[in-house]
């Protein structure tokens, strides 16, 4: 539940003091995936006896409640903002307002005032079956009244049952018909932000190419200019042992070990295993 212009602001069904067959801390919940514990959906069963292919006619009560002056300021702003709620029957998601607002009309000082706020009390299910398998649900939402402290409130609901010759297969096809759903491409917003990457990147790219072109022209002049490369240099962090760094060892791990020069490899080892160094000999070197 929550109102109409902003999907991503929703609440329990029960937040709003609608009744409940029985106390609302005693109805089941439902968590079918991680996906809705993740997004916040809490389903929660209202106890409507419904049996398949079973109608319920007479408008079969629900429960009944009085309005105080709280519970009918909580439905008015509902109201008055399009508060809709979402419902499950066999999976099928169906959609409803909590109510309606009157017409405004023209008061005897020639000023427009808002209508009244009223809430639907009945809820009336049409649901599609095709053998034993339900394919299509409706609800339609009626009976308004006008909310009021002091006003009793009596929830009703109905359910109809109509065959068809969908298959079942084919029963989410609706939800995804363009026209069920009005898909509206942004593409402002798409241009908006195809351009704040470009500008983001551009901006990157200047900075770097600026920092890094002055070092490269620095590193690259001959070695008879180091003394006046390092006149010129102010540097700080990495780039005073930038030469350190890419020069290649005198005498490299890999390179073949002999008798006569022997290896300073011999004295890495040991800084790992934590041991003191010292200098390998020769014959533990071959070994």
């Amino acid at each position: 539940m929550g109102p109409y212009h902003n999907p991503q602001e929703t609440y329990v069904y029960y937040s709003l003091p609608f009744c409940s067959t029985k106390p609302v801390s005693q109805l089941e919940h439902r968590w079918d995936a991680l996906g809705e514990v993740l997004e916040g959906n809490d389903l929660i069963y209202m106890g409507l006896d419904m049996a398949f292919r079973r109608p319920v006619w007479d408008h079969s009560k629900i429960c009944s409640m009085k309005l105080d002056a709280e519970t009918a300021a909580q439905f008015e702003y509902a109201v008055r903002n399009h508060y809709w709620y979402q419902l499950y029957l066999d999976d099928l998601p169906i959609w409803g307002m909590v109510g309606e607002v009157a017409d405004t009309y023209v008061d005897d000082s020639g000023g427009e005032t808002d209508g009244e706020a009223l809430v639907y009390t009945h809820k009336k299910f049409s649901v599609s079956f095709n053998d034993a398998r339900i394919i299509q649900v409706n609800l339609t939402s009626e009976n308004p009244v006008t909310l009021s402290t002091g006003t009793q409130l009596d929830f009703t609901y109905s359910v109809e049952w109509k065959p068809t010759t969908t298959s079942f297969h084919r029963r989410f096809d609706r939800y995804l018909d363009y026209d069920f759903f009005e898909h509206q491409i942004h593409w402002f917003s798409i241009f908006n932000s195809f351009m704040m990457v470009i500008f983001l990147t551009g901006i990157v790219s200047l900075i770097l190419m600026r920092t890094l072109r002055k070092d490269y022209a620095k590193y690259a002049r001959e070695t008879g200019d180091l003394d006046d490369l390092d006149q010129e240099l102010d540097e700080s962090g990495w780039k005073q042992v930038h030469g350190d760094v890419f020069r290649p060892p005198p005498n490299s791990i890999f390179q073949r070990l002999s008798p006569r020069a022997p290896s300073r490899a011999g004295v890495i080892f040991p800084y790992f295993l934590g041991a003191r160094p010292r200098r390998c000999s020769p014959a533990e070197l071959v070994t």
